[in-house]
C-alpha cells in the first residue's frame, strides 16, 4: 500500500501545495451565439497523461486547439508554466501537436519528416542526424529512417508522426484522436507503446478521444465534457466506479440506471423505491440523500450475478426476469435480461470455462443480484 507521501508524488492533483504545469482558467470559445467551450477549468499536472472526453461537438477539440494556440479564447486565460499563453502564437508555445490524420510529407522520407521540425534550429548536421536517429529508435522505427510514407503500415505511420512530435522536446504534447486510424488490435497494442514512451521522455501528454476505452487504458486523468462544459474529473477507475451525475454514468461504458425515490436512510446505506425496478434497492450511501429525494440507481453489468436460484444474503438486492438477448463476444457474454416490469437490464458474464453450452441460455427464468456496495446513487 502506498504511504501518504508516496499518493502525493503519484497523483499530485491530490496535493494542495503542488504546482500545476498547465492551468486553463474559466477559458471560454464562442462562435456566433454558440458556446463550443464554456467556462472552462483545468488543472494539469507535469508528467501526465490527461485525456478530454465527451461526445462529437462537445468541445474537446476545440479546447485543445486553443491550448496549442490555433484558436484563441473569446474569454479567460491559458497559462504553461506560469507564463500566459492565451495571445502567444502557436511557434512560441512549449506544445507540439500530434494531428489525427498524421500530416506526413509523403515526398519525403521517414527521416525527413521526423527531421523537419528542427529545420529552424541552429543544429549542425551531426547532431540534426543524431536527434532524428534517437527519435526513430524510441518509437522502433530506426531501421525505416529511408523509406516514404506510403511504404509504411498505418501503426508505423502514425509512430514516425510521433517521433516527429517528440524530436522537439515540447513540455506538451497535444494529440487529437491519436490512435483512431489503426485497426481494433494494433490500436491496443500502441496503446501500450505510447505509455511506454511517455513515461520515457516524462513530457506530459494531454490527448481528445471517443474512443472510452482507450481513455480509461492511457490516461491518468480524464476531464468528462459535455456540451462545452467539464462535468468531471477523474482517475479513470473514478469516473468508472464513482460518476457524478447521470451523464457520465451513462456515457462512461454501460450502465444500468433505475429511477426511484428515497424511501429510507439507514446507517451506512439508502432504501430506494424503484417502480421501474419492481423492489426496494439497497445502495450503500451516506449523508448526501434525504428522504423523498428522487433519484437514480447506477449499476455496471459487471456487478450484476445470474443464477438460475434465488440468492440469500445481507443487503442483496434481486430482481427475476427472463432472458431476453443474449451475445457471445468470447470472454465474456452479454445478456439482456427482460425483468418483471418490462425493463432491460444488461448483464456481463465472464466466460471462465471453454464450452459450448450455455449454462443460461435464451427465454430461461433468471434471477439478478447484487449488493448494496456495487450500485452508486445519483442526484436526479
Amino acid at each position: 500500500m502506498l504511504s501518504a507521501q508516496q499518493q502525493l508524488t503519484d497523483r499530485p492533483w491530490l496535493d494542495p501545495d503542488a504546482t500545476p504545469q498547465i492551468v486553463i482558467e474559466s477559458v471560454t470559445k464562442t462562435f456566433g451565439g454558440f458556446s463550443a467551450v464554456d467556462g472552462v477549468t483545468l488543472k494539469i499536472f507535469k508528467g501526465e497523461m490527461f485525456a478530454l472526453v465527451g461526445a462529437s461537438g462537445c468541445g474537446k477539440t476545440t479546447l485543445l486547439r486553443m491550448l496549442a494556440g490555433f484558436a484563441t479564447p473569446t474569454g479567460g486565460r491559458i497559462m504553461i508554466e506560469g507564463v500566459d499563453m492565451t495571445a502567444v502564437p502557436p511557434h512560441q508555445r512549449p506544445v507540439n501537436m500530434m494531428f489525427q490524420s498524421y500530416a506526413l510529407f509523403p515526398h519525403m522520407t521517414v527521416g525527413e519528416n521526423v527531421g523537419y521540425g528542427l529545420r529552424r534550429l541552429a543544429l549542425a548536421r551531426a547532431v540534426r542526424s543524431q536527434r532524428v536517429q534517437e527519435a526513430l529508435d524510441m518509437v522502433q522505427l530506426g531501421a525505416l529512417a529511408k523509406r516514404k510514407p506510403h511504404q509504411l503500415s498505418g501503426g508505423q505511420r502514425q509512430r514516425v508522426a510521433l517521433a516527429r512530435a517528440l524530436i522537439r522536446r515540447p513540455k506538451v504534447l497535444l494529440l487529437d484522436e491519436p490512435l483512431s486510424a489503426l485497426d481494433k488490435k494494433l490500436r491496443e497494442q500502441t496503446q501500450f507503446e505510447l505509455m511506454n514512451i511517455q513515461s520515457q521522455v516524462g513530457i506530459t501528454f494531454v490527448f481528445v478521444t471517443h474512443d472510452q476505452d482507450e481513455a480509461m487504458a492511457l490516461s491518468t486523468r480524464i476531464a468528462v465534457m459535455n456540451r462545452g462544459q467539464v462535468v468531471q474529473v477523474g482517475t479513470p477507475s473514478e469516473i468508472y466506479e464513482f460518476p457524478q451525475s447521470r451523464f457520465v454514468a451513462d456515457f462512461i461504458g454501460t450502465t444500468n440506471l433505475f429511477e426511484g425515490t428515497v424511501n429510507a436512510t439507514q446507517p451506512g446505506h439508502i432504501v430506494v423505491r424503484s417502480t421501474e425496478a419492481g423492489c426496494d434497492l439497497i445502495v450503500d450511501e451516506t449523508g448526501r440523500f434525504g428522504s423523498g429525494q428522487r433519484v437514480w440507481v447506477a449499476l455496471r453489468p459487471e456487478k450484476i450475478r445470474l443464477s438460475k436460484q434465488p440468492l440469500g444474503g445481507d443487503r442483496v438486492n434481486q430482481m427475476k426476469g427472463t432472458v431476453w438477448e443474449l451475445g457471445y463476444l468470447g470472454n465474456r457474454s452479454t445478456y439482456r435480461i427482460k425483468t418483471e416490469t418490462g425493463k432491460l437490464v444488461t448483464v456481463f458474464a465472464q466466460n471462465e470455462r471453454r464450452t459450448s453450452e450455455w449454462s443460461i441460455d435464451w427465454s430461461d427464468e433468471v434471477y439478478l443480484s447484487w449488493t448494496a456496495n456495487c450500485a452508486v446513487l445519483l442526484p436526479q
